[in-house]
């Protein structure tokens, strides 16, 4: 029988003290393109199926404040150190630089100015294949 009512991804939202700055890191650092009109408080960033949207709260906790709990996602890539070089080339805040992990992962990480941080791996497995 067909499941009804399926999730599908749509976006990761995130709260962002600086709307404009962080519109233009996204776009600049790591080649998302911005989507909605300015000044609606909020900006949809886009990349191939990945959507951020990043809303004006200028009155938020930091994402840096909370350690641990700043990560907001895990992406899947065919070429994790490729993509790596682009967000060097591009300014990214690279927070720990690609590396194989125990549970089969080669990753990276990257953070936002505000100190939100996006997790971003590729199988071990394609990677040997490849």
């Amino acid at each position: 029988m067909p499941q009804t009512n399926q999730l599908r991804p749509f976006s990761f939202v995130l709260a962002v003290p600086d709307l404009e700055r962080n519109t233009a890191y996204f776009r600049d650092a790591l080649g998302f393109k911005a989507e909605w009109p300015e000044g609606t408080g909020w900006q949809l960033l886009s990349r191939g199926d990945v959507r951020i949207m990043i809303g004006h709260c200028p009155d938020a906790m930091p994402p840096s404040a909370t350690g641990d709990h700043s990560y907001f996602g895990y992406l899947h890539v065919d070429d994790v150190d490729a993509l790596h070089e682009e967000f060097v080339r591009r300014g990214a805040l690279i927070k720990q630089a690609p590396a194989d992990k125990p549970h089969g992962m080669r990753e990276f990480s990257v953070a936002t100015p505000d100190g939100h941080r996006l997790m971003i791996g590729q199988d071990l497995a394609s990677r040997a294949g490849s």
